[in-house]
Protein backbone atom coordinates (compact mmCIF):
# COMPACT_ATOMS: atom_id res chain seq x y z
CA UNK A 1 0.00 0.00 0.00
CA UNK A 2 2.93 2.30 0.57
CA UNK A 3 4.27 4.54 -2.12
CA UNK A 4 8.05 4.66 -2.24
CA UNK A 5 9.59 7.89 -3.44
CA UNK A 6 13.33 8.26 -3.66
CA UNK A 7 14.98 11.40 -2.38
CA UNK A 8 15.60 14.03 -5.02
CA UNK A 9 18.99 15.74 -4.93
CA UNK A 10 19.94 18.93 -6.69
CA UNK A 11 22.43 18.30 -9.43
CA UNK A 12 25.99 18.56 -8.14
CA UNK A 13 25.01 18.76 -4.48
CA UNK A 14 26.58 16.27 -2.10
CA UNK A 15 24.21 14.03 -0.17
CA UNK A 16 24.10 14.62 3.60
CA UNK A 17 26.66 12.70 5.60
CA UNK A 18 29.58 13.57 3.35
CA UNK A 19 32.21 15.76 4.94
CA UNK A 20 32.06 13.91 8.28
CA UNK A 21 34.80 15.31 10.49
CA UNK A 22 35.26 18.37 8.31
CA UNK A 23 31.91 19.73 9.45
CA UNK A 24 33.11 19.69 13.10
CA UNK A 25 36.30 21.67 12.45
CA UNK A 26 34.71 25.14 13.03
CA UNK A 27 33.14 23.92 16.28
CA UNK A 28 36.47 22.52 17.47
CA UNK A 29 38.26 25.77 16.56
CA UNK A 30 35.72 27.82 18.50
CA UNK A 31 36.20 25.59 21.56
CA UNK A 32 40.00 25.93 21.34
CA UNK A 33 39.73 29.73 21.11
CA UNK A 34 37.36 29.82 24.11
CA UNK A 35 39.70 27.61 26.10
CA UNK A 36 42.79 29.75 25.54
CA UNK A 37 41.06 33.13 25.80
CA UNK A 38 38.53 32.52 28.60
CA UNK A 39 38.80 29.26 30.50
CA UNK A 40 42.58 28.93 30.94
CA UNK A 41 43.19 32.50 32.23
CA UNK A 42 40.26 32.20 34.65
CA UNK A 43 41.60 28.94 36.08
CA UNK A 44 45.06 30.50 36.41
CA UNK A 45 43.66 33.52 38.29
CA UNK A 46 41.66 31.26 40.62
CA UNK A 47 44.75 29.20 41.40
CA UNK A 48 46.80 32.35 42.19
CA UNK A 49 44.00 33.67 44.43
CA UNK A 50 43.82 30.36 46.30
CA UNK A 51 47.61 30.45 46.86
CA UNK A 52 47.40 34.03 48.13
CA UNK A 53 44.64 33.09 50.59
CA UNK A 54 46.66 30.15 51.92
CA UNK A 55 49.68 32.42 52.47
CA UNK A 56 47.80 35.03 54.55
CA UNK A 57 49.33 35.68 57.94
CA UNK A 58 48.59 37.81 60.99
CA UNK A 59 49.78 41.37 60.38
CA UNK A 60 49.34 41.27 56.58
CA UNK A 61 47.66 44.28 55.02
CA UNK A 62 44.79 43.34 52.70
CA UNK A 63 42.10 44.86 50.51
CA UNK A 64 38.71 43.17 50.44
CA UNK A 65 36.45 42.79 47.44
CA UNK A 66 34.17 45.37 49.10
CA UNK A 67 36.95 47.96 49.00
CA UNK A 68 37.93 47.92 52.68
CA UNK A 69 41.62 47.98 53.53
CA UNK A 70 43.01 46.81 56.82
CA UNK A 71 45.45 44.68 58.78
CA UNK A 72 44.74 41.05 59.65
CA UNK A 73 44.48 40.52 63.42
CA UNK A 74 43.10 36.97 63.52
CA UNK A 75 43.02 34.06 61.10
CA UNK A 76 40.46 31.28 61.02
CA UNK A 77 39.66 28.51 58.57
CA UNK A 78 37.07 30.50 56.65
CA UNK A 79 36.97 33.91 58.40
CA UNK A 80 39.57 36.54 59.22
CA UNK A 81 39.45 39.55 61.54
CA UNK A 82 40.61 42.76 59.88
CA UNK A 83 41.38 45.99 61.73
CA UNK A 84 40.20 48.80 59.44
CA UNK A 85 40.83 51.65 61.93
CA UNK A 86 42.26 51.99 65.42
CA UNK A 87 40.10 49.70 67.58
CA UNK A 88 37.67 48.85 64.74
CA UNK A 89 37.86 45.16 63.89
CA UNK A 90 35.54 43.44 61.44
CA UNK A 91 35.20 39.80 60.47
CA UNK A 92 35.16 38.93 56.77
CA UNK A 93 35.16 35.69 54.86
CA UNK A 94 38.61 34.68 53.71
CA UNK A 95 37.61 34.46 50.06
CA UNK A 96 36.48 38.12 50.19
CA UNK A 97 40.13 39.20 50.34
CA UNK A 98 40.84 40.60 46.89
CA UNK A 99 44.54 41.37 47.24
CA UNK A 100 47.48 41.40 49.57
CA UNK A 101 48.91 44.90 49.94
CA UNK A 102 52.62 45.71 50.27
CA UNK A 103 53.76 46.34 53.86
CA UNK A 104 53.31 49.97 54.91
CA UNK A 105 50.54 50.72 52.42
CA UNK A 106 48.03 51.61 55.11
CA UNK A 107 50.42 54.02 56.87
CA UNK A 108 51.09 55.85 53.61
CA UNK A 109 47.36 56.23 52.85
CA UNK A 110 46.64 57.67 56.33
CA UNK A 111 49.13 60.55 56.03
Amino acid sequence: MGLFISDAWAEGAAPPGDGGLLSFVPLILIFVVFYFMLIRPQVKRAKEHRKMLEALAKGDEVATSGGLMGKITELGDSFIAVEIADGVVIKVQKHAVASLLPKGTLKSTNS
